[in-house]
């Protein structure tokens, strides 16, 4: 049986999924974040794969920070995970994590976000030059869509229409 823990968590890993695509409906957005990547040295699948992780991270702790289930997790505020990614620290963002992950990437994923954690210097700044990329790529999504204040919700919606917001 899988629990509200579990099933919030998959959740968020479903919004880091769905995020890039969107931003990237923008194909020079993808070329600049590659571009990024590449000069910090970050190889391009696995920078975008921490981002998506990252993503779901924020998410998680925001979820956790105010009590939401899986089931709440629509009505959380994008900018709200922004403001986690860059502003919560790498500690505060594992705290909560689940026992074990549906996705053994993510696991995989999770782990490395751990090492770079606790290893700290370049690594740390890594992870910095990560979490802004991915407030970066929230704060678009924000200034497209034309309501407000743009929720988890939305992104769901738009990933699933496969249209970016007007």
């Amino acid at each position: 049986m899988t629990s509200d823990h579990d099933m919030l968590w998959r959740r968020c890993a479903h919004l880091g999924r769905v995020l890039l695509p969107l931003v990237d409906q923008e194909p020079w957005r993808q070329a600049r974040r590659h571009e990024h990547l590449r000069a910090w040295g970050i190889d391009t699948a696995a920078g975008e794969r921490m981002i998506e992780v990252f993503a779901a991270l924020a998410a998680h702790a925001v979820a956790l920070d105010a009590s939401l289930s899986a089931a709440e997790l629509d009505a959380l505020s994008l900018r709200a995970v922004a403001d986690a990614a860059t502003g919560k620290r790498d500690y505060e963002l594992l705290a909560g994590l689940p026992d074990t992950f549906p996705d053994d990437r993510d696991g995989h994923a999770v782990n490395v976000i751990r090492l770079y954690t606790y290893k700290g210097g370049q690594y740390s700044h890594r992870l910095n030059q990560l979490s802004r990329e991915l407030r970066h790529a929230l704060n678009v999504l924000a200034e497209r869509s034309p309501t407000p204040s743009p929720t988890c919700g939305d992104a769901f919606r738009w990933a699933a229409e496969a249209e970016p917001p007007q």
